[in-house]
């Protein structure tokens, strides 16, 4: 009978992180999720009104296993939608769309605002 191995496991936490912006990129091997947090930042020793910090989590995955991840997001979100309700847009982003296609004359989709501008 083998003598038993042990094994050190190191667990690495990350931080917890909120998006609020989300970029996908890819090439022929691998799907690059790049995670933004955009947070406003006033400090009044600053000689700037304002600063911007962001951060970023980057994630990458090759073809197959993002489709997995595609597929896993659809199963979530259905289950969700069974236990809370449909996920609909926010009053508060429609609002923002029909001041912006007013002010713009635009009839196309507008962007969701962004810090970057």
């Amino acid at each position: 009978m083998p003598e038993e191995e042990r094994v050190n496991l190191h667990i690495n936490e990350g931080e917890p992180f909120f998006a609020h912006e989300l970029s996908i990129n890819f090439n022929p091997t691998q799907f690059v999720f790049d995670f933004k947090c955009v947070t406003p930042r006033v400090d009044p020793r600053s000689q700037t009104k304002a600063s911007i910090s962001l951060k970023h989590n980057v994630v990458m995955a090759d073809p197959y296993h993002t489709k997995r991840i595609l597929s896993l997001l659809q199963e979530v979100i259905k289950r969700y939608e069974k236990e809370f309700g449909k996920i609909e847009k926010p009053k508060a982003i429609e609002e923002f769309e029909k001041k912006h296609k007013k002010k713009e004359g635009k009839t196309d989709k507008i962007e969701t605002p962004s810090y970057l501008g």
